[in-house]
């Protein structure tokens, strides 16, 4: 007994050999395989969550492009401007445009941050998903209205063309705002489920801690008392083993 209560306060564990406690063995060999699942999709989860901080990231960064190139669609229609100087409006609204083609073919670890197609996200580890909206810039013709495409953007330089670069750049901030309030709601989504598998993975710890951690204050109680039961048991020999020697010095 005072070997096991050695072993258990060594190892922290109430369960040393498996005979010990069988039935709580297997329980907490579920338990910890269910907190493995549970921490692994936790991990997917907020994988995916810095997947949409940075989709939303660059998303930022596209809106205050398009803004630019909204004041310069109006700044080029002033009639006060000579040829040369709408000229350098349309090479800033050019560039603009370039870096928003550029941004929709942006990955993260690979995988593509803008495309229409949905990324199912593993939410639990029973199989449970949940398909991530996707958001796409390059296959969007709201986008492609106002940059125009790989190819070159919309011209600014006569009033009519730059009305209609205008109307192409306002229709793109309008689906620019409907797609960063998919990856918002995206976001939000995962970050409860976060909350709740980390809620669930501290409970599964605690349930597990019951069966299997030893508890030390008792078990130090139970070694301190069999250490003093083989103390006095070695004691009690030793006298036992003195008591023959005295009865032979008697008879001498």
């Amino acid at each position: 007994m005072l070997n096991e209560s050695l072993a258990r306060l060594s190892s922290g564990s109430k369960i040393v050999n498996a005979s010990d406690d069988p039935a709580g063995l297997a329980e907490s060999m579920t338990l910890t395989a269910e907190i493995g699942q549970t921490n692994a999709a936790n991990a997917n989860v907020n994988n995916a969550v810095s997947f949409l901080q940075t989709q939303d990231g660059y998303l930022q960064q596209v809106g205050s492009a398009l803004d630019q190139m909204s004041t310069l669609a109006v700044e080029a229609q002033d009639v006060t401007k000579t040829p040369g100087e709408i000229a350098d409006y349309q090479q800033e609204f050019n560039t603009l445009a370039g870096y928003i083609n550029d941004v929709a073919n942006k990955t993260f670890n690979g995988v593509s941050l803008f495309s229409s197609t949905a990324l199912n996200v593993t939410t639990d580890g029973q199989g449970g998903t949940f398909s991530m909206t996707g958001v796409s810039i390059a296959g969007n013709t709201a986008y492609t209205n106002a940059t125009g495409g790989v190819n070159g953007s919309a011209p600014i330089s006569l009033t009519a063309a730059s009305n209609g670069a205008l109307n192409a750049v306002t229709a793109a901030i309008t689906q620019l705002a409907t797609d960063r309030a998919t990856v918002g709601a995206n976001e939000e989504r995962l970050t409860y489920t976060g909350n709740e598998l980390g809620v669930l993975s501290t409970n599964l710890s605690a349930a597990s801690s019951q069966i299997t951690d030893v508890d030390v204050a008792q078990e130090s109680t139970n070694y301190a008392k069999y250490q003093i039961l083989v103390q006095s048991g070695t004691s009690m020999l030793a006298q036992a083993n003195q008591n023959p020697q005295s009865v032979l010095k008697l008879l001498q």
